[in-house]
Protein backbone atom coordinates (compact mmCIF):
# COMPACT_ATOMS: atom_id res chain seq x y z
CA UNK A 1 0.00 0.00 0.00
CA UNK A 2 1.60 2.94 -1.08
CA UNK A 3 2.32 6.19 1.80
CA UNK A 4 -0.29 8.28 0.45
CA UNK A 5 -2.99 5.92 0.93
CA UNK A 6 -1.95 4.71 4.12
CA UNK A 7 -1.48 8.69 5.84
CA UNK A 8 -5.20 8.98 4.29
CA UNK A 9 -7.01 6.08 5.66
CA UNK A 10 -4.74 6.56 9.19
CA UNK A 11 -5.88 10.51 8.90
CA UNK A 12 -9.58 9.04 8.14
CA UNK A 13 -9.25 7.15 11.08
CA UNK A 14 -7.62 10.13 13.58
CA UNK A 15 -10.49 12.37 12.04
CA UNK A 16 -13.36 9.94 13.16
CA UNK A 17 -11.73 9.29 17.00
CA UNK A 18 -11.30 13.49 17.25
CA UNK A 19 -15.28 13.59 15.74
CA UNK A 20 -15.99 10.90 18.61
CA UNK A 21 -14.46 12.57 21.62
CA UNK A 22 -16.05 15.69 21.11
CA UNK A 23 -12.70 17.17 20.82
CA UNK A 24 -14.12 19.26 17.41
CA UNK A 25 -16.47 21.56 19.36
CA UNK A 26 -15.58 24.82 19.82
CA UNK A 27 -16.75 24.73 23.60
CA UNK A 28 -14.59 21.54 24.21
CA UNK A 29 -11.76 23.63 22.73
CA UNK A 30 -12.37 27.08 24.75
CA UNK A 31 -13.27 24.84 28.45
CA UNK A 32 -9.46 22.97 27.65
CA UNK A 33 -8.01 26.29 27.38
CA UNK A 34 -10.16 27.27 30.42
CA UNK A 35 -8.58 23.82 32.54
CA UNK A 36 -12.67 23.41 33.13
CA UNK A 37 -12.07 20.36 30.88
CA UNK A 38 -9.46 18.16 30.43
CA UNK A 39 -10.93 16.51 27.25
CA UNK A 40 -8.57 17.34 24.92
CA UNK A 41 -5.51 16.67 26.84
CA UNK A 42 -6.68 13.36 27.82
CA UNK A 43 -7.51 12.72 24.23
CA UNK A 44 -3.69 14.10 23.35
CA UNK A 45 -1.97 12.12 25.90
CA UNK A 46 -3.71 9.03 24.15
CA UNK A 47 -2.19 9.75 20.82
CA UNK A 48 1.11 10.50 22.43
CA UNK A 49 1.03 7.29 23.68
CA UNK A 50 -0.37 5.40 20.84
CA UNK A 51 2.15 7.33 18.79
CA UNK A 52 5.09 6.14 21.31
CA UNK A 53 4.23 2.81 20.23
CA UNK A 54 3.99 2.61 16.97
CA UNK A 55 7.14 4.64 16.15
CA UNK A 56 9.10 2.73 18.26
CA UNK A 57 7.52 -0.61 17.18
CA UNK A 58 7.83 0.89 13.30
CA UNK A 59 11.65 1.34 13.98
CA UNK A 60 12.12 -1.99 16.14
CA UNK A 61 10.46 -3.64 13.14
CA UNK A 62 12.57 -1.68 10.72
CA UNK A 63 9.66 -0.69 8.67
CA UNK A 64 11.06 3.32 9.62
CA UNK A 65 13.67 4.91 11.11
CA UNK A 66 13.66 7.90 13.69
CA UNK A 67 15.63 10.71 12.66
CA UNK A 68 14.16 13.74 14.59
CA UNK A 69 14.78 17.39 13.92
CA UNK A 70 17.17 19.23 16.00
CA UNK A 71 16.24 20.46 19.38
CA UNK A 72 15.79 24.64 19.15
CA UNK A 73 14.25 26.58 22.22
CA UNK A 74 14.35 29.50 20.65
CA UNK A 75 12.13 27.85 17.71
CA UNK A 76 10.24 25.88 19.88
CA UNK A 77 9.11 28.78 22.35
CA UNK A 78 8.35 31.18 18.85
CA UNK A 79 6.23 28.41 17.63
CA UNK A 80 4.71 27.29 20.74
CA UNK A 81 3.71 31.11 21.28
CA UNK A 82 2.40 31.48 18.20
CA UNK A 83 0.40 28.50 18.17
CA UNK A 84 -1.14 28.88 21.06
CA UNK A 85 -2.23 32.51 20.59
CA UNK A 86 -3.89 31.36 16.92
CA UNK A 87 -5.41 28.36 19.03
CA UNK A 88 -7.01 30.97 21.84
CA UNK A 89 -8.33 33.55 19.19
CA UNK A 90 -9.48 30.53 16.70
CA UNK A 91 -10.54 28.12 19.12
CA UNK A 92 -9.14 25.39 16.96
CA UNK A 93 -5.78 24.05 16.23
CA UNK A 94 -4.69 22.40 12.65
CA UNK A 95 -6.56 19.26 13.04
CA UNK A 96 -9.75 20.45 14.75
CA UNK A 97 -10.23 23.40 12.61
CA UNK A 98 -9.82 20.49 9.40
CA UNK A 99 -11.99 18.00 10.93
CA UNK A 100 -15.01 21.05 12.28
CA UNK A 101 -14.71 21.69 8.47
CA UNK A 102 -15.82 18.37 8.02
CA UNK A 103 -18.41 17.96 10.05
CA UNK A 104 -19.84 21.81 8.23
CA UNK A 105 -18.56 23.92 10.63
CA UNK A 106 -17.34 26.42 7.90
CA UNK A 107 -16.45 29.13 10.63
CA UNK A 108 -13.50 26.92 10.97
CA UNK A 109 -12.18 27.91 7.50
CA UNK A 110 -10.80 31.32 8.97
CA UNK A 111 -8.66 29.08 11.60
CA UNK A 112 -7.16 27.43 8.30
CA UNK A 113 -7.07 30.18 6.18
CA UNK A 114 -4.80 32.31 9.51
CA UNK A 115 -2.68 29.12 9.36
CA UNK A 116 -2.06 29.65 5.65
CA UNK A 117 -1.42 33.25 6.18
CA UNK A 118 0.90 32.24 9.35
CA UNK A 119 2.80 29.62 7.50
CA UNK A 120 3.40 31.99 4.49
CA UNK A 121 4.30 35.23 7.10
CA UNK A 122 6.56 32.50 8.50
CA UNK A 123 8.78 31.56 5.19
CA UNK A 124 9.09 35.09 4.39
CA UNK A 125 10.42 35.72 7.54
CA UNK A 126 12.43 32.49 8.12
CA UNK A 127 15.87 33.61 6.16
CA UNK A 128 16.04 36.70 8.79
CA UNK A 129 14.82 34.37 11.81
CA UNK A 130 17.09 31.08 11.05
CA UNK A 131 20.36 32.31 12.36
CA UNK A 132 19.33 34.36 15.49
CA UNK A 133 15.81 33.54 17.04
CA UNK A 134 15.42 30.23 15.45
CA UNK A 135 18.95 29.24 15.99
CA UNK A 136 19.13 29.83 19.67
CA UNK A 137 19.16 27.12 22.53
CA UNK A 138 20.26 24.26 19.57
CA UNK A 139 20.42 21.48 21.51
CA UNK A 140 20.71 19.09 18.64
CA UNK A 141 18.45 15.70 17.97
CA UNK A 142 17.80 14.75 21.39
CA UNK A 143 14.95 12.04 22.26
CA UNK A 144 13.41 11.45 25.69
CA UNK A 145 14.44 8.00 26.14
CA UNK A 146 18.32 9.12 24.49
CA UNK A 147 18.14 11.72 27.14
CA UNK A 148 17.61 9.48 30.15
CA UNK A 149 20.44 7.06 28.65
CA UNK A 150 17.32 4.47 27.77
CA UNK A 151 15.48 2.39 25.91
CA UNK A 152 12.37 3.56 24.76
CA UNK A 153 10.59 0.36 26.08
CA UNK A 154 11.57 1.29 29.20
CA UNK A 155 10.59 5.13 28.93
CA UNK A 156 7.27 4.17 27.52
CA UNK A 157 5.51 2.53 30.36
CA UNK A 158 6.80 5.23 32.71
CA UNK A 159 5.33 7.93 30.58
CA UNK A 160 1.95 5.34 30.52
CA UNK A 161 1.62 5.25 34.15
CA UNK A 162 2.14 9.52 34.35
CA UNK A 163 -0.86 9.62 31.57
CA UNK A 164 -3.14 7.21 33.80
CA UNK A 165 -2.20 8.92 37.25
CA UNK A 166 -2.79 12.35 34.93
CA UNK A 167 -6.29 10.67 33.68
CA UNK A 168 -7.36 9.66 36.99
CA UNK A 169 -6.30 12.89 38.61
CA UNK A 170 -8.76 14.31 35.93
CA UNK A 171 -11.90 12.23 36.48
CA UNK A 172 -11.92 12.46 40.10
CA UNK A 173 -11.53 16.52 39.89
CA UNK A 174 -14.72 15.94 36.99
CA UNK A 175 -12.53 17.38 34.48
Amino acid sequence: MSEHWLGLITGIAFGALLQQGRVLRFEKQVAAMRLEDMTILKFMMSAILVGMVGIHAAVALDLAALSPKATQLGANVLGGILFGLGWAVMGFCPGTSVGAVAEGRWHALFAILGMMVGAALYAEAYPRLEKTLLAWGNLGKITLPGVLGLSPWAVIPAVAAVFLLCFVFFEKQGL
